[in-house]
Order: C-alpha cells, then structure tokens, then sequence
C-alpha cells in the first residue's frame, strides 16, 4: 500500500558496496564463522531463533566498518574478528528488541522473529546474544574495548528509549530527532570504527577520525532509512512501506512536513501520528504532503551534509585502496535506492 516517490530521476548509476566488500571478504568469512559459533546453545531455541535473523540477509555494514578501519590503520592481527563479531551481535540483539517495541512482522523481507516464535523468545534471546558479546570483550582483554563497546550499548538503550518517548508527539523538533538517532543508530557505527585504531594501536587523532567517520555515516544511514520508509517499494527495502507512519514515529520527513504545514495539515499529523486515528487514504495523503513540502529531498540533502563530514573525516588517512573503499560507502550510503 502506498505511493512510491521518486527521488532519483536522471541520476547516475548507484553507488555500490562491491569494493568494501571484496576487500573484507576473508576477514568477514572469519567473522560468519565465529557469529555461528557463538551462537551456539544447549537450549535449541537460542541457535534457532538468533540464526533466524542472522541469516535473514542483511549487508553486515557494521562488523565490515570494524574490519574495514583496522585495515585502514594498517593492522595485521586477529583481534578485529572477534571485535567484529562483538558488534554485529549487539546489533542483532538490538534488532530482536526492536522489533518487539515495534510490533513488526517482517525483518528483511522475512517474518520477524517475533511474529514466529513471539515477544517473549525474541527479548530473552536478544539478552543471550548480548550477554555473547561481552563474553567475547572479556576474551578480547582490552579494558579501552570494553569501555567503548559498554557505552556504546548503554546509549544505544538510551537512542530506543527516547524514541519511544517521542513517538506520537508530533511537537518534537530536529535537535531531538537528531538526538536519538545518533544515540540508537550513529554511536554504534562510530564504536564500530574507532575499535579498528584500538586494535591497531594508532595515535588519538586516528581513533578520533574514524569516530568522527562513523558517527556521521551513521546519522546519515538513519536519515536516508527514515525516506526510504516512505518512498521505498517493498521489495526493494524488505519491509512495509510506511511502517513508521502507521506506528506515530516521528522522523525527520514528518517533521519538515509538519513545520511547513498549514493549520489543516498540522491537524492531520496530530491526528494520524499523535492520536494514532487513522483512515483509508491517510497514508496517500501524507506521502503527498511529504513531495509537497519538500521534506524527502531535504532530508536526503541532510544526508549529504553529514555524508560530506563523515569524507572529511577520512583526510587524516593517506590514499589506499580500503580508503577509496570507505568513499564510496559513504555515497553507497546516501544514494540507496528510494
């Protein structure tokens, strides 16, 4: 159900994720080959369920920032493996809850966890998976890891409760929009980036960089997944259209839309997302309303701002061909089909 807008006319061929991941390839086999390891249980259901999600496809964007900065610092051991395993099993947790909260029913193109096994197996299992990357920061050793790893997680927390706190209010303005998604979207990037100068031992200014890189690649990604909800066609996006309408989220789409608005259409908003009223129609309606005002292209030039921060981050780092590599994630990003 709905329209789909169309932002791309006449632009040049997608970016593409093929030179980052050709590059990582042997270290992200070694990563799959730990992540099935450690999801191993005594308890079937665990193995099950978490492989369920895991398996259900997905571009491990994440644990490929961790082996991708390592790489770039020059790093040559093993500890990044484990490290990135670390991060994709936090984020696997995150997605278990996630979709609990949300009530969602597909994950990746798939029936959510969720919907097949119920909320209950979904939230002990995402607690298993991360208790298993503690483990694996424990047997890493590094306390500097452990700290970045543990407060990435804890603001990650912080990102989904706020959320939760704004949705519906339809007053919540850009600062506090940004506030969450960098919480439960961009911290995690970030740790997953500066963990590769960790490992490698490089200066602070390099660890800052690659913070800096994923904390703003992050923002972006978010930005660009909150137009796709309303832009995107299923099967290209693996999930609902208009997800985010339908549960009252409020992104930064509807708030530009909101803002730019008359009182009839402020109205409309309050209804639909604060009151949670909705009709046949009104989904139609507030993907128009979104063209009208303009609130899908400039949140994709949002995107490109923080798209253009995260290039600059990367400056410090001599020419390479993982860092060309980074790049292009950066434009592979921002221009994902919408």
């Amino acid at each position: 159900m709905g329209i789909v807008v169309s932002l791309d006319e006449g632009r040049d061929k997608k970016p593409s994720l093929d030179a980052l991941t050709a590059l990582v390839a042997d270290d992200m086999k070694a990563v799959n080959e730990l992540i099935l390891k450690r999801m191993e249980s005594p308890v079937a259901l665990i193995p099950q369920l978490a492989g369920h999600v895991v398996s259900a496809g997905g571009k491990r964007l994440r644990p490929m920032l961790t082996l991708a900065s390592a790489r770039l610092c020059g790093y040559e051991g093993k500890r990044h493996v484990t490290l990135a395993t670390c991060i994709e099993f936090i984020h696997t947790a995150t997605l278990l809850h996630d979709d609990v909260v949300d009530e969602s029913v597909l994950r990746r193109g798939l029936e959510s966890a969720n919907a097949v096994w119920g909320n209950q197996a979904s939230v002990l299992v995402g607690d298993f998976l991360f208790s298993r990357s503690f483990e694996l920061m424990v047997e890493d050793g590094s306390v500097a890891v452990m700290g970045i790893l543990a407060s990435a997680s804890a603001r990650l927390a912080e990102g989904e409760v706020m959320q939760l706190l704004t949705a519906n209010d339809t007053e919540t303005g850009e600062t506090a929009y940004l506030e969450v998604i960098t919480a439960k979207t961009a911290r995690l990037f970030s740790a997953a980036c500066r963990l590769g100068a960790v490992v490698a031992n490089r200066p602070k200014v390099e660890e800052e960089a690659l913070d800096s890189f994923g904390m703003n690649l992050g923002v972006a990604f978010q930005l660009i997944d909150d137009v796709l909800d309303y832009s995107a066609k299923q099967a290209t996006l693996g999930k609902t259209v208009g997800d985010d309408f339908s549960e009252g989220k409020i992104t930064l789409p509807v708030i530009l839309a909101f803002r730019r608005g008359d009182d009839e259409q402020r109205r409309f908003w309050r209804r639909t997302l604060g009151d949670l009223d909705q009709k046949d129609g009104d989904m139609e309606h507030a993907f128009r309303l979104l063209e009208t005002h303009g609130a899908l292209d400039d949140t994709v030039e949002r995107a490109r701002h923080y798209g253009d921060i995260a290039r600059d981050s990367l400056g410090i780092f001599p020419d390479s061909e993982i860092k060309g590599a980074l790049v292009k994630l950066i434009d592979f990003c921002i221009e994902r089909p919408y």
